[in-house]
């Protein structure tokens, strides 16, 4: 799993469930949504079950989260998830349509896996992002009572940012794992052509195309973050200050990315703790 500070669906590690800058009140909520998700994605990704057994359970997964929000009961299978958020569903009128998001886009990476697809275009790419990524800043926001528009046009940008922050360190990574992010119609504009991505893609060299495409994909991901950006001062207390060093963090390893000449189809680059004290400076700066 990524070490990066991206909360996506294939990397919940970095959930703020425990920071000190969560005010202990949310935690419960929030440890709840955690582990429906952290629990979700084990079900897509982990283990040896067929991708039709994995579709399946997904399915069964949704029903109890539709359960939960009618207020019926569950089966017993996920009773360790589905107890505590439906006691955090009714305390925090939790909206059920994000972590329905969620599911949609977990069932999305068992089939693209299992049919070794890749994105057609990046329009395509930012879909699977609103439904990977932007659910879970739409719930924190909601945990916060912060619901005008600004506020969550901002929380998406950062959350689509994060992700496709994501995908491109990961690329050495998810490749070999049959995953292609790189959009096939963006391949095609930098002279990259791709008809078979399951024989092509693992075969990907870095060559000065790959790299331009890759650079381009970067400033992409920069983009939607500086968009997101002024959230920051929409977000009160503590909770402000770890979204800057979420910001700052997805930032950092951009500048690596391109520190590294946009190689990641053979590095990724990480975080380390030399990285602190620079994020903790550009978070004072915002």
């Amino acid at each position: 799993m990524s070490e990066s500070p991206v909360p996506s669906i294939e990397h919940y590690e970095n959930f703020p469930v425990a920071s000190w800058l969560c005010p202990p009140r949310l935690r419960p909520p929030i440890a709840a949504i955690y582990h429906f998700a952290r629990t979700a994605d084990d079900i897509a990704d982990e283990g040896h079950d067929s991708a039709m057994q994995r579709l399946s359970d997904l399915a069964a997964y949704r029903a109890d989260l539709h359960a939960v929000s009618a207020g019926q009961a569950t089966s017993t299978r996920w009773s360790q998830v589905f107890k505590p958020l439906a006691a955090q569903m009714k305390a925090f009128d939790l909206p059920l349509q994000p972590m329905d998001d969620l599911l949609s886009a977990f069932a999305q990476d068992v089939v693209k896996t299992r049919d070794g697809a890749a994105y057609a275009d990046m329009a395509e790419l930012l879909d699977y992002c609103s439904r990977s990524a932007n659910p879970v800043g739409r719930l924190l926001l909601h945990l916060y009572g912060v619901n005008n528009k600004e506020a969550i046009a901002e929380s998406d940008a950062i959350c689509t940012a994060l992700q496709l922050i994501n995908f491109w360190q990961d690329l050495s990574v998810d490749i070999p794992r049959g995953r292609y992010y790189l959009p096939l119609a963006e391949c095609a504009a930098y002279g990259i052509s791709v008809t078979d991505p399951a024989r092509q893609f693992p075969a990907l060299q870095q060559s000065k195309e790959v790299t331009r495409l890759i650079a381009a994909c970067v400033q992409g991901a920069r983009a939607h973050m500086q968009a997101g950006a002024p959230l920051v001062h929409r977000i009160p207390g503590r909770a402000g200050w770890e979204l800057r060093a979420v910001i700052q963090g997805g930032l950092r390893i951009l500048d690596k990315i391109a520190a590294i000449d946009y190689a990641t189809l053979t590095r990724r680059p990480t975080l380390g703790k030399a990285d602190a004290p620079y994020i903790l400076w550009r978070m004072l700066r915002m």
